[in-house]
């Protein structure tokens, strides 16, 4: 399941941090991007999001987003994904 998503996030997001530490324990490799860093990212969340910059924002390896996911949700994803 490696690299299957990216989360866009920020170094202050509170849920940011949650979601990283839940998926960190479960062994759930993922890369994290910053949108505060990268404009081209903000753009991304934005446009998943209806012109908000709403983080967590998980985007999968077949281009579909979960807003503020539960760790449930990306494991069930990351399931669907993998079948």
């Amino acid at each position: 399941m490696s690299g299957s998503f990216t989360m866009y996030s920020t170094p202050w997001c509170g849920y940011c941090h949650r979601l990283k530490g839940q998926l960190d324990r479960e062994g759930i490799a993922f890369e994290v991007v910053d949108i505060e860093q990268n404009p081209e990212a903000a753009q991304i969340v934005e446009s998943a999001n209806n012109g908000n910059q709403t983080v967590p924002t998980l985007v999968y390896s077949d281009g579909s987003a979960h807003t503020n996911p539960s760790l449930i949700q990306v494991k069930e994803k990351l399931a669907e994904l993998a079948s």
